[in-house]
């Protein structure tokens, strides 16, 4: 070993090293003893409620660890239902329909119409991840979505196809949960706490696309309007696609007529219909070309 090598090594051993010895004790009462375990590598005790304040700040440096490793800069963060169906399973899904009674049909009927807004997702992802954008060697506008199903398939889909790895940041749910087979394996990381998830969407995001969907997407997209209106954060296109559906489940003027928003608040929002205009919005908040 030469000298500098003796400055710069490392006079204690790193954990993975010790959890190794620690695998070499005898075996005896007291290092049977849940007790013995090293700190780190006891769950139950990493499980405890006294533990949540820890919890918390390894599900925050987890996620931003691997993202800043991989050289994520900003992303494009796309909100929406998981359960409108793609276009090529709209005809089954109609098919289906007409053996369930009227009432269910109808909902299956208005899900299949909001099919186009899957295939909107799907463009405006591929349309962001072929253009390619880096800057100060990270890459720009990384496809970001929830993870799962449906608007948020859509979104890793279309950066698949153009080639370009994606982000999916799950939820633990109690029913059964995946990611969606269009996810950067390394880029999907899953959260136990809302709040960290929803953090999380948002420390990169330098525009936010919105499709139709329900309580998950309203409380998403609805914080992402309290934090910009109230200052926390920073401007930002937030980009809502299909009016029809929002003004229809939300009267946004009703709100300003009632005094409880600033009509001006309404200027946050940025209507669109097509991945087109969701970018030309994009590209003129940032001024960038081509």
């Amino acid at each position: 070993m030469s000298p500098e090598d003796e400055l710069t090594d490392h006079k204690f051993y790193h954990a993975d090293t010790e959890a190794q010895f620690e695998k070499a004790v005898p075996s005896t009462p007291q290092t049977r003893h849940p007790a013995y375990k090293l700190a780190f590598q006891d769950t139950d005790f990493l499980l405890r409620e006294e533990l949540r304040p820890v919890r918390f700040q390894l599900e925050l440096l987890k996620a931003e660890t691997l993202l800043d490793e991989a050289g994520v800069g900003s992303t494009l963060v796309m909100y929406g239902s998981a359960r409108i169906p793609p276009p090529e399973a709209a005809e089954a899904a109609l098919a289906q329909a007409e053996k369930l009674p009227e009432e269910e049909a109808v909902v299956v009927r208005s899900l299949v119409a909001k099919s186009k807004y899957y295939a909107e997702a799907h463009k405006l992802a591929k349309l962001v991840s072929e253009k390619s954008i880096i800057e100060d060697g990270k890459r720009q506008f990384v496809v970001c979505s929830g993870g799962g199903p449906s608007i948020m398939e859509a979104a890793n889909k279309g950066a698949s196809d153009a080639g370009a790895e994606s982000i999916g940041l799950n939820i633990i749910l109690p029913h059964e949960q995946a990611p969606n087979p269009y996810v950067t394996p390394y880029l999907s990381l899953n959260f136990h706490y809302f709040a960290l998830r929803k953090m999380h969407f948002l420390l990169r995001a330098r525009a936010v696309a919105v499709f139709p969907g329900g309580f998950g997407t309203f409380d998403e997209f609805f914080e992402l309007l309290t934090l910009v209106q109230t200052g926390k954060m920073k401007p930002l296109p937030i980009i809502l696609f299909g009016r029809d559906f929002w003004t229809r489940v939300i009267d946004f003027d009703a709100l300003a007529e009632e005094g409880t928003i600033s009509r001006r608040d309404l200027d946050l929002i940025t209507w669109c219909e097509t991945a087109e205009e969701a970018w030309a919005a994009i590209a003129g908040f940032y001024r960038i070309k081509g």
